[in-house]
């Protein structure tokens, strides 16, 4: 193992110790009470399968058989979920199959980033993580379920799942995909006519057809965003099949596989001999190997929260640091767009998830020994699978990639250090995507601009007012002040700024996910502004200093001045869609208990998280 890699995963054992244990203590205690179905009253168990056919009631009442608790995020709108209309009947059948039942036990919220971007609704897409994470909860809290099988793909929807998973970490989970849309345009192309349209060279019309022609087809988009950082990460820490996440949906090894994952969790319950319990799959070494495969792949800067309120969830305390030594370890081993021109499946073509996994266990980059819900082990998950003579079997993939140009080796990798960046200094600490930055972009020091919200800077750009070297500030974007929404609408906009020649950088409170290419973004800004952070006292004109070479983030300006400053206050005049509207009253609540971005930005508190609320 790589020496590295091996300290960060002893970090973060020991300072996990206390609240580890007793998360496996919590586990072990609702194991003893045994198949919840036993301890219910005749009333409940009656309620609980009325609805079923005789022989599905009469394996019930025999508390001898499992009982499959099915959560699904499908809905029409996301062009990824929507496969999953279909998997509830797969499943129940894969099931009955092995002699088991299968319970759709409950439908949880998935909103589409791609939908509301910009849009007052992406308020709310962070929020929805935790919200997803308490709906699941209440679906298996009815106490039927011996395992579960969780139907989820994008965004906040995987992180809400797993959180929900883990609070019943007594229990087995198998994670299913549905697999990405086919290709479209390419996406040069889809970022060119985006930019022109920013400059006013293209009309409506022609961004709708190219935009059309990019997101054409039920599966996942093909961009290497969240959505597909959410499967990389899943899979490498073993909660899928192997080689399930990046095949098409509507094909017959997808049906194949989502049918041999309902039939696996059967076999992980405590009615078997082979109990496995997603809170003994999820632990440090598990935690490490996704980050590692994030690093390794440029993904998506939102599992900088993500996975901090997963550890959490599982007893761990991971933080930024962790992030930042891993990726001083971590090659960069893939170019993915938004850091390459290929997509998700192009990645597969030329050897996937097999490829990668055994590229960084033999360099001794990922923990090998560890459990997954296909056995003892990641290097079960150097194999592909596929159908032969009507079966699905797996076989060895090959040892190198088919496309260097994609899925590079550890020995020449894109580049030596992973795709992020933790930057610190006066403003706080921030992270960035450094995977696409482009040779001489790291190093920005300029005066700022400073927006209240991200419409503010779409008027200015438009108005010219950006033809400057200049660092972008767009703050009060953060987790309390309006749930930290994505800002991929700045992307066109700075863009086009770079192409012009200027050296610009954004500093922002809120999101970028997976879009950040290109322009140097430190985003997720902590303390965010409305919650004492520094950003609040910048002015436009202001010297600033981004520096993701040597991980820098400062305001330029004396202290001595600064403390002169009073700090902006949020104008909600200006941002009337915090207080009302597409239901974001609803919500105000929520976001006032989010915790800071590097705490996972987060509403569900540990034991230990309470008492140090209390104690304050």
């Amino acid at each position: 193992m790589h020496p590295e890699i091996l300290t960060v995963t002893n970090n973060i054992t020991q300072r996990s110790r206390a609240s580890r244990a007793k998360y496996l203590q919590r586990m072990e205690q609702a194991r003893q009470q045994g198949p919840h179905r036993a301890t219910l009253s005749c009333g409940n168990l009656a309620h609980g399968f009325a609805a079923c056919n005789a022989q599905d009631k009469a394996d019930l009442r025999s508390l001898i058989k499992a009982n499959i608790g099915i959560v699904s995020a499908y809905n029409d709108i996301l062009s990824a979920h929507q496969p999953y209309e279909t998997y509830p009947t797969l499943i129940k059948q894969a099931v009955s199959e092995v002699g088991s039942v299968a319970q759709f036990a409950s439908g949880v919220p998935a909103m589409c980033d791609g939908v509301t971007q910009g849009q007052p609704g992406m308020e709310l897409s962070l929020l929805s993580r935790d919200i997803i994470a308490m709906s699941a909860a209440v679906g298996l809290s009815h106490n039927m379920f011996d395992g579960g099988v969780m139907l989820g793909i994008c965004d906040k929807i995987v992180p809400g799942l797993l959180l929900a998973a883990l609070s019943f970490g007594h229990l087995p989970f198998v994670f299913i995909p549905a697999g990405p849309m086919p290709s479209g345009i390419p996406n040069k192309e889809k970022a060119r006519v985006r930019q022109n349209y920013a400059q006013g060279k293209v009309t409506k019309e022609q961004l709708l057809a190219a935009e059309t022609a990019s997101y054409h087809a039920p599966g996942t988009c093909t961009f290497y965003g969240t959505a597909n950082s959410n499967q990389l990460v899943v899979e490498i820490m073993g909660l899928h099949l192997p080689g399930a996440s990046f095949v098409n949906p509507g094909t017959p090894l997808r049906d194949a596989l989502t049918k041999a994952a309902a039939r696996q969790v059967t076999r992980l319950t405590d009615l078997g001999d082979n109990y496995l319990p997603i809170s003994k799959i999820i632990d440090a070494k598990a935690i490490v190997n996704g980050i590692v495969g994030l690093l390794a792949t440029g993904g998506s800067t939102n599992h900088t929260m993500h996975l901090i309120a997963i550890a959490r969830a599982a007893g761990y305390i991971v933080n930024w640091d962790d992030f930042a030594q891993l990726s001083a370890a971590t090659p960069l081993l893939t170019r993915i767009y938004p850091n390459g021109q290929a997509d998700i499946n192009h990645f597969q073509q030329a050897g996937g998830m097999a490829v990668l996994i055994r590229t960084l266990l033999d360099a001794g980059l990922l923990h090998e020994d560890v459990h997954t819900i296909a056995g003892e082990g990641l290097r079960r998950y150097c194999q592909e699978p596929l159908i032969k003579d009507g079966s699905l079997i797996w076989q060895d993939a090959p040892a190198i990639s088919t496309d260097l140009t994609v899925l590079s080796s550890s020995t020449e990798p894109f580049k030596e250090h992973g795709g992020l960046q933790v930057l610190s200094g006066n403003l706080g600490r921030a992270v960035m995507k450094t995977s696409a930055l482009r040779q001489g972009a790291s190093l920005i020091k300029a005066s700022a601009v400073v927006f209240s919200n991200q419409h503010q800077l779409e008027a200015a750009f438009k108005a010219g007012e950006l033809d400057k070297d200049c660092v972008v500030v767009v703050r009060f974007q953060g987790p309390k002040a309006c749930g930290m929404p994505e800002l991929h609408k700045l992307t066109p906009a700075l863009g086009v700024l770079q192409d012009r020649g200027f050296k610009v950088a954004l500093v922002t409170d809120g999101r970028m996910s997976g879009a950040s290419g290109k322009v140097p973004a430190a985003i997720h800004v902590t303390p965010e502004a409305l919650d004492g952070g520094l950003l609040a006292k910048i002015q436009t004109g202001d010297m600033m200093l981004v520096d993701a070479e040597l991980g820098q983030l400062s305001l330029l300006v004396s202290e001595a001045e600064l403390e002169q400053r009073e700090a902006a206050r949020f104008d909600h005049a200006e941002n009337p869609s915090v207080i009302y509207g597409m239901g974001r009253e609803m919500f105000a609540a929520l976001r006032s208990q989010l915790t800071g971005a590097e705490q996972g930005a987060c509403s569900l508190f540990t034991e230990q998280d309470i008492f140090n609320k209390h104690k304050e």
